[in-house]
C-alpha cells in the first residue's frame, strides 16, 4: 500500500490548523475568564529569543500554504503578518484552511521528485518534493503549532494532549 503526497500533506495540514484554532479559542476564553489582557498571551514567548504566540501561528500557516503550493507547482497566496488579536489569528487559520481545501489531489500527487528551491537572504535550500514535505514542512508545522500550544499552556491555559491531537 502506498500513500499519496496529497494524503500525506493537506489533510494533516488542515487537521493541525483546525486543532490550533481550538487551542487559540481556549486561550482567548482563558484571557477573558481570568481578566488577562489578551496581548499578554499573544505576545508571550517561551524564551526571550523565541517568537511570540502570534508569530508562531503566522509561521505555521505560512509553512503549510507555501508548502502545499510548492508541491502543487502553484504560486502561494500572500498573507500580511498584521494579526494582533485572537480573532484575527482565527481568521488567518480559517483563510489558510480554505485555501488548502482548493488544492486537489491531482495537483500534489506525483510531486515526490519535484525540484523545490527555497531562497533566503543568506543562501538557498534545494529539495525534492518528498524530502521537502517529510523533512521540512511537516516538522516546521508541528514545531510552531507545538510552540503555540506550549506558550498558552505555560501561561495557565487548560490544555491537554487531545487539544493538540484533536478528535479522529
Amino acid at each position: 500500500m502506498t500513500i499519496s503526497m496529497y494524503q500525506a500533506s493537506v489533510p494533516s495540514f488542515i487537521r493541525t490548523l483546525e486543532n490550533l484554532s481550538v487551542i487559540l479559542a481556549k486561550g482567548a476564553a482563558h484571557a477573558e475568564a481570568k481578566k488577562i489582557e489578551p496581548n499578554a498571551l499573544l505576545g508571550a514567548r517561551l524564551f526571550p529569543d523565541m517568537f511570540a504566540l502570534t508569530r508562531q501561528v503566522q509561521i505555521a500557516t505560512d509553512m503549510v500554504k507555501n508548502g502545499a503550493s510548492r508541491l502543487a507547482g502553484v504560486e502561494p497566496p500572500k498573507f500580511e503578518d498584521t494579526e494582533t488579536t485572537f480573532a484575527e489569528l482565527e481568521a488567518r487559520l480559517r483563510k489558510t484552511v480554505d485555501y488548502l481545501k482548493t488544492l486537489k489531489p491531482e495537483q500534489i500527487d506525483g510531486s515526490e521528485t519535484r525540484a523545490i528551491t527555497l531562497k533566503f537572504p543568506n543562501g538557498s535550500m534545494d529539495f525534492q518534493g518528498m524530502p521537502y514535505l517529510i523533512g521540512f514542512v511537516l516538522p516546521n508545522l508541528y514545531f510552531h503549532a507545538t510552540t503555540a500550544y506550549n506558550i498558552l499552556r505555560h501561561n495557565g491555559v487548560e490544555l491537554g494532549k487531545m487539544d493538540f491531537i484533536g478528535k479522529p
